[in-house]
């Protein structure tokens, strides 16, 4: 052990790893469990700037060809060994197309470089989708890498300023500035970047960097206690506080990551544990260090087996959670002693400039049986498979006319997208978010049939019904939703069409996990701003119809049900209890309110979705959903004759 080793860090490991490990395991009393990466981050700017800064000051320069041999040591043959035991288990239980997609994020793992994939295809980490990507956990060690490629230069620049530490805290902090100022812009207006680019993380290492450029001069141990207990308290806040629903990182993150460093520095100085050391005496128990030791082979190991075991078993119970967590800690004992540990030691990937060739070989390695397993899947795609894939992908009626159909979040002014002959002789006003949206497809077609001309009046997640909420994308209230509404209730008000359609993403279906005093309150809350609607178009003289939302499945339909024929099982293993998927009850309230408004119609085109007990996911021998609750546009084909009937 090196005389450098520091235990109470060895604890920090254990206390960061085991914050990701209860979060992605579904353990909801601690929701912040995601910090734990920003621990992380905050401990390698620590001790690379520590290692780094020896270096040049005892030498002048630095041996980079060295620094990075021990980086290819410590973090390529575990990484590279997970990624192909992942892919080689993924063929037995994805779909061929997702292998096909995430053996092309096993591409970019290989090569560090995921966050940059994942940018790319705007995959949100705290999204339901994500729960299937068996490699996103790789974007952490891709802002890693790429923090160690660039960072030992900005050091060696501080140094051809000034050598010193002044100058070196100079560089650093202002580098760590810029990176969390462009953080905190970018955490509200663009997440996903805020959260994957490195360098807006970079003001995370460089906090650790600075840490460990501060001065030594001892305090009194009291003191150096408090310290440690504060910063203990802070990442233990960090845990209990923080949720997928606040903006991050931003300013949240300043909870651990001043946290860490608050840590690091109680621990700094002398070497002996003492009673008023106890912080650091805390971290340094056997339990923590043994966990603090498997940290790495534990990060890498503990997704894969949660996403596979999910896809296996879709409602995994405590018990079998418990299960997951004992297999992902024996395949990371059994890789820390087989794979990381002798990695560290292998004499092809000793230190200096001839370490670089066996670590490009096993980056190339990975990364060629990533391509290869991308390019196998591609040709097991059967028909079927490729009709799944298909009818997931097409777009509805008013997104296939022009994207901005549908705005975005940000767009506040209305714009109304037509549909069928100008001069027709009466006019039907579509209105809600993505879920009238899917109803423009059967919409459209019913309406030539009368002579009738559709007029769309969409945007994304913002319902016809005036209620303020929040958005999980933003992170914040959709005050842009509120304002396009009012606009366009004025605006399709003006237009005196002879009927509205109107639907949206059922209110049941966001109050689910709410307690039931705080659901009840919601959904009266709910009604009165679906009145205030209804009520607004039937003072104008405008006729209303309110469709019933469709059900909301536990799986997304068009991955299960891919997996499902990939499997050799039926397609209704995929199908939700009616009573989980249907919310009759809220259905029962919406009706409620649309009988009190006069002029206002309900349609309810549940029982083409649902049985008595189940709702269905592949009906007649087409995909019904593309995700867990928007129609598959081939399937909505399918309901124009049932739309017309109750509108026409």
């Amino acid at each position: 052990m090196s005389a450098s080793f520091r235990p109470d860090i060895q604890g920090l490991r254990a206390l960061a790893v085991g914050g990701v490990v209860a979060y992605h395991f579904g353990l909801t009393a601690l929701p912040g469990g995601f910090a734990g990466v920003d621990i992380f981050f905050v401990i390698s700017g620590w001790l690379i700037t520590t290692h780094l800064m020896q270096e040049i000051t005892e030498t002048g320069r630095l041996d980079l060809w060295r620094f990075y041999a021990r980086r290819a040591r410590r973090l390529l043959p575990a990484a590279l060994f997970v990624i192909l035991v992942t892919l080689a288990v993924g063929y037995f239980i994805l779909a061929p197309q997702e292998q096909a997609l995430y053996s092309r994020g096993a591409m970019y793992a290989s090569a560090y470089a995921i966050n940059l994939w994942l940018l790319r295809w705007s995959f949100d980490y705290f999204a339901a989708d994500a729960l299937s990507n068996p490699f996103i956990h790789f974007w952490s060690l891709s802002v890693e890498e790429q923090f160690y490629l660039v960072w030992p230069t900005l050091l060696l620049l501080a140094a051809w300023l000034r050598p010193g530490r002044r100058t070196a805290v100079a560089v650093i902090g202002v580098a760590g500035l810029a990176s969390f100022a462009a953080c905190l812009w970018l955490t509200s207006l663009s997440p996903a970047w805020a959260f994957y680019f490195s360098p807006l993380r970079a003001w995370e290492f460089a906090a650790g960097g600075l840490a460990t450029l501060a001065p030594t001069a001892s305090c009194r141990p009291q003191l150096r206690a408090a310290q440690g207990w504060l910063g203990l308290a802070l990442i233990a806040a960090a845990y209990l506080c923080l949720s997928e629903d606040l903006p991050f990182p931003g300013w949240y993150a300043l909870l651990p990551v001043a946290g860490t460093v608050l840590v690091l520095l109680s621990g700094a100085g002398e070497r002996e544990l003492t009673g008023w050391r106890a912080p650091a005496a805390a971290l340094s128990l056997p339990p923590l260090q043994w966990i603090g030791a498997l940290s790495y082979s534990l990060y890498l190991w503990h997704w894969p087996v949660i996403v596979y075991a999910q896809m296996l078993v879709p409602d995994l119970n405590a018990s079998q959670r418990l299960g997951c967590g004992a297999l992902a800690l024996a395949l990371s004992v059994f890789s820390y002693h087989l794979i990381e540990n002798p990695g560290r030691r292998f004499g092809w990937l000793t230190a200096g400039a001839r370490a670089l060739a066996p670590a490009l070989a096993l980056t190339g390695a990975g990364v060629a049986v990533a391509y290869a397993s991308a390019h196998l899947a591609t040709r097991n795609i059967d028909p079927a498979q490729r009709g799944i894939e298909q009818a997931a992908e097409q777009p509805s009626t008013a997104r296939a006319l022009d994207k901005s159909c549908l705005l975005d979040f940000n767009t506040v002014k209305p714009k109304p997208c037509a549909f069928g002959p100008a001069d027709a002789a009466h006019t039907i006003v579509l209105f809600g978010d993505s879920h009238a949206d899917h109803w423009s497809t059967p919409l459209v077609e019913a309406a030539k049939r009368n002579d009738t001309k559709v007029v769309t009046y969409l945007k994304s997640s913002c319902r016809a019904s005036r209620l303020s909420t929040f958005n999980a994308v933003l992170k914040r209230y959709y005050t842009e939703c509120d304002a396009w509404r009012e606009q366009a209730i004025g605006e399709i008000i003006r237009r005196k069409p002879r009927l509205v359609v109107i639907s949206e993403f059922s209110f049941g279906n966001l109050t689910r996990d709410m307690p039931d005093a705080s659901r009840e309150a919601e959904t009266a809350r709910w009604q009165a701003g679906l009145r205030s609607t209804l009520q607004a178009f039937s003072q104008a003289g405008v006729e209303t119809a309110v469709i019933r939302d469709t059900p909301i499945s536990d799986s997304f339909a068009d991955s299960c049900v891919a997996r499902a024929l990939w499997w050799r099982e039926a397609p209704s293993r995929c199908d939700t209890p009616r009573t989980e998927a249907a919310n009759d009850g809220v259905a029962a309230a919406e009706r409620a309110v649309v009988k009190s408004v006069p002029g206002t119609l309900y349609v309810d085109l549940t029982d083409r979705f649902c049985g008595a007990t189940e709702c269905h996911v592949f009906i007649n021998g087409k995909l019904a959903f593309r995700d867990r609750h928007h129609l598959a546009t081939a399937f909505a084909k399918t309901l124009e004759g049932p739309l017309e009937k109750a509108l026409f």
